[in-house]
């Protein structure tokens, strides 16, 4: 089968588009033809090398991490899905690889496709609808009435995290360029900080939780906003103690977690707020949770471009540029 491979480790590393043995099936794995990927920064990151110390991918591998498509293939103790099904997933951790024409992904992983998306639509949602699923409902348990505040709200997570945000009852504050502001509103952001002229730590206050997707200065200045007794979850780090030993890490990795993550877990602790690091994980049960949202109308999926699969590599460079408004998608049949 056809895959884009990563051949080493690199900084703005190539993709090499290549012929692949088709993958091996597990007993509870089911094998999906790939109608549509989509792309993500953590794609990017893994290929440099960037988190080569939490999942060390030996090269040459498959980058992906979004699927929807048709089951081809079921292993002896699938149950919960037949040949035919059409799903979409997050391939787990260790067994990515969706920028291919095939993937074998455990049935506790998949989820059946909103009847009311198309494939290029559900390829967009897996990844970032998890994040957010994980990050608002699982970790900050957000209620009716709450102040929540997502940062990047025309990006792949703010878009969904917005709505889910709205769905359960919160009042959502994000940050934007000005020339998204009807885009982010439409999903029903009540408050709006162009990053660009306003300095969010000045402008919003007395909030619940803050979902953090930028880099460290953002987030110390994100604890600032918060309430005593606030949420502050961060999906792009530093990594904390919680994190190293849910995730099983080694004693020396440990300790790093803990050194990184020691400047914001002192502020956390001096404004008597909570800091979490989450790193997303597949979950099927989640994605069907998400489904239902999906088909009721209550979420919709953003999508600003979509490629053909030859031009992975171009659509991989796209995301990185930091232009993109909800998720960038490749179309396998185009």
């Amino acid at each position: 089968m056809r895959a884009f491979v990563v051949d080493k480790y690199e900084k703005k590393g190539a993709l090499r588009l290549a012929n692949v043995p088709e993958p091996e099936l597990q007993d509870n794995d089911v094998l999906v033809q790939i109608h549509a990927t989509a792309v993500n920064l953590l794609d990017s990151k893994l290929r440099d090398g960037e988190f080569k110390l939490l999942l060390p991918y030996r090269p040459p591998f498959v980058l992906g991490h979004d699927v929807a498509g048709t089951i081809v293939r079921i292993g002896p103790k699938v149950g919960r899905f037949k040949v035919g099904d059409e799903i979409y997933a997050r391939p787990r951790d260790h067994r990515v690889g969706t920028f291919a024409e095939f993937i074998p992904i455990d049935e506790a992983d998949v989820a059946l496709k909103p009847k009311n998306l198309n494939m290029t639509e559900a390829a967009s949602i897996p990844l970032v609808g998890l994040t957010a699923w994980q990050a608002l409902v699982e970790v900050g348990k957000v209620k009716p009435g709450e102040k929540v505040f997502i940062q990047a709200g025309s990006g792949g997570v703010g878009t969904f995290a917005i709505q889910l945000a709205k769905h359960l009852g919160a009042t959502v504050a994000t940050t934007i360029s000005a020339k998204n502001a009807d885009l982010v509103k439409g999903l029903g952001a009540d408050v709006v900080v162009d990053y660009k002229t306003q300095d969010f730590e000045r402008v919003l206050s007395g909030y619940d939780l803050v979902l953090n997707s930028q880099d460290s200065t953002t987030l110390l200045k994100s604890a600032g906003v918060l309430k005593p007794g606030g949420r502050l979850i961060s999906i792009s780090g530093p990594p904390d103690p919680a994190f190293a030993k849910t995730f099983g890490l080694n004693p020396f990795l440990k300790l790093v977690m803990r050194l990184l993550s020691r400047g914001i877990r002192k502020k956390a602790a001096d404004l008597g707020i909570n800091y979490s690091f989450l790193f997303m994980r597949a979950n099927g049960e989640q994605l069907s949770e998400i489904t239902s949202l999906i088909e009721s109308g209550a979420i919709r999926p953003v999508v600003d471009k979509v490629f053909p699969f030859g031009a992975t590599g171009d659509a991989l460079s796209y995301v990185e540029s930091g232009r993109a408004k909800g998720k960038v998608v490749i179309n396998m049949e185009q």
